[in-house]
């Protein structure tokens, strides 16, 4: 553990010791609670990801494809080329002239892409925000699950540790008797 590499795994600290806890570990089980806990996180991402696709309609899927290429540079970068193309063409002296100066009908498409444009991205985040209300539940479920089987753990702690005191004591008894009965040989 010492020997000075950087540990990557993201559960179990570098000095070997379970996050939150005083509670040291070799690397074997480093390596084992990591793989479980990423398996885990998989499975259920997989599994919201599978509803999800199952759940929503080829024209939900259209509308969400279309606003992550809204929201994307890609599409800043070919709107903006757009825009440069259309000025230029319609302000150079030997090109004809569709759309003069005031351009009008750059303003008519510029409004019509912004109405289109606004109600898609509005459903695609109602969408998301209820895969991430479905994903908070989950997340809910699971972390009280947890809380539940740590309660479990720390109770069956507390009787293991009753139970050791009492063998501590009855230990403790037996040893003075003993004591009283060599000094009585």
């Amino acid at each position: 553990m010492g020997n000075g590499k950087k540990s990557t795994l993201k559960y179990v600290s570098d000095e070997g010791a379970l996050e939150g806890f005083d509670i040291q570990i070799d690397e074997d089980n480093r390596k084992r609670i990591d793989k479980l806990v990423d398996n885990y996180e998989r499975t259920i991402i997989t599994r919201v990801n599978e509803t999800y696709l199952l759940n929503t309609s080829r024209a939900d899927q259209l509308a969400d494809t279309i606003a992550r290429f809204g929201g994307s540079w890609k599409f800043i970068i070919l709107f903006l080329s757009f825009l440069i193309l259309w000025m230029v063409w319609n302000i150079l002296q030997f090109t004809y002239h569709f759309d003069e100066a005031p351009f009008i009908l750059l303003n008519l498409i510029l409004s019509c892409l912004a109405a289109l444009q606004a109600p898609i991205i509005m459903m695609s985040q109602n969408r998301q925000a209820t895969r991430d209300k479905d994903e908070s539940i989950i997340d809910f479920a699971i972390n009280y699950k947890a809380e539940q089987e740590i309660d479990d753990m720390q109770g069956h702690l507390h009787r293991l540790e009753k139970h050791i005191k009492e063998i501590h004591l009855s230990l403790k008894a037996l040893d003075l008797k003993i004591q009283q009965l060599k000094e009585k040989e």
